[in-house]
């Protein structure tokens, strides 16, 4: 007993009680939640560590929308939405808000199967050529505030809905500014955590992206937002520089808007990863069973080599 209980304090095992701890936390933290199973294993669980060092040394409430006060530096945006609103249009009207046609914006390759359209402004890293030449008002705008990680003009068309979803990482913080938005209805909004906002022409709001949220454009107008992922304000420097070695790795994460702009890492393979997802899905319509016994035994396989080997060998087995 004694050398099974030695093995099961290792740092392996440590590690393993912490990322289950965050990702049970993660779970049930708010009210609105996604499958355990599904956030087990996706990137919610793998980022849950992380977003819990952010949640334990944030400078603001951890709840699902911010209070906008805690935010001056976004106010230029506010007052200036009438000018964000104009290049928005224009880019509008000349088809440069599009969904991707390449499979190499995998961060939201979900959202474009509901017709969801993007142009990005920047995404971590420097702005985008084409958002230079195209909406040099909006881009000086946003260059003004550095705690702007990621910028870009969103579109949900009418009908439209985006399920529930978390995103990733809690370095960030979710900012969204009402461009053109169908007015006189509450039927364009966005729910977060359960608690819904309804967008409006140049009113803004701050949320928790790393909650449950989800989006409907039951309306017969599109939707047009500027949205931005800002650097969640934190204690300690050891914490910031943590976060901001995060935000350099999101990189990685960069699409584009034109063929002439280069792509982060992770673009490059998402082709790859598509095909072996809708491998996977033909398989689980063929036999649900089956895929998951596999998925399963692959798992629990891996937990033993990992895991359960030093436990027996601590038994003498």
């Amino acid at each position: 007993m004694g050398e099974i209980l030695r093995e099961a304090v290792t740092p392996k095992f440590i590690i393993l009680y912490l990322y289950v701890a965050a990702v049970v936390f993660v779970h049930f933290r708010g009210s609105a939640r996604l499958k355990f199973g599904r956030q087990m294993l996706d990137h919610s669980g793998f980022f849950a560590p992380y977003n819990c060092l952010m949640y334990m040394f944030s400078k603001v409430r951890v709840k699902p929308y911010a209070d906008m006060s805690e935010f001056p530096e976004l106010t230029p945006l506010r007052e200036n939405w009438k000018t964000i609103r104009d290049e928005a249009n224009d880019l509008y009207e000349a088809g440069h808000i599009q969904s991707s046609d390449k499979h190499n914006d995998m961060i939201f390759l979900a959202f474009y199967k509901r017709g969801w359209k993007r142009f990005y402004l920047k995404w971590y890293d420097d702005f985008m050529p084409s958002a230079k030449e195209l909406c040099p008002k909006t881009v000086e705008l946003v260059r003004s505030i550095p705690n702007i990680n990621a910028a870009a003009y969103t579109l949900l068309p009418a009908g439209a809905m985006l399920g529930k979803h978390r995103d990733p990482c809690a370095g960030s913080l979710r900012y969204h500014l009402g461009l053109i938005t169908p007015q006189n209805t509450d039927s364009c909004k966005i729910w977060v955590d359960g608690q819904e906002h309804v967008w409006r022409d140049g009113k803004d709001v701050v949320f928790d992206e790393t909650y449950v949220h989800w989006a409907l454009n039951d309306t017969s107008q599109p939707r047009i937002i500027l949205f931005c992922d800002v650097t969640r304000p934190l204690r300690f420097g050891l914490v910031r520089g943590v976060n901001n070695l995060m935000t350099k790795l999101l990189r990685i994460t960069k699409s584009q808007n034109l063929d002439s702009e280069k792509v982060g890492l992770l673009n490059h393979v998402t082709s790859s990863i598509v095909r072996y997802k809708y491998f996977l899905k033909r398989i689980k319509k063929r036999n649900r069973s089956g895929y998951y016994a596999v998925k399963w035994l692959f798992i629990s396989c891996i937990l033993f080599l990992v895991f359960g080997r030093g436990l027996v060998g601590a038994t003498g087995g």
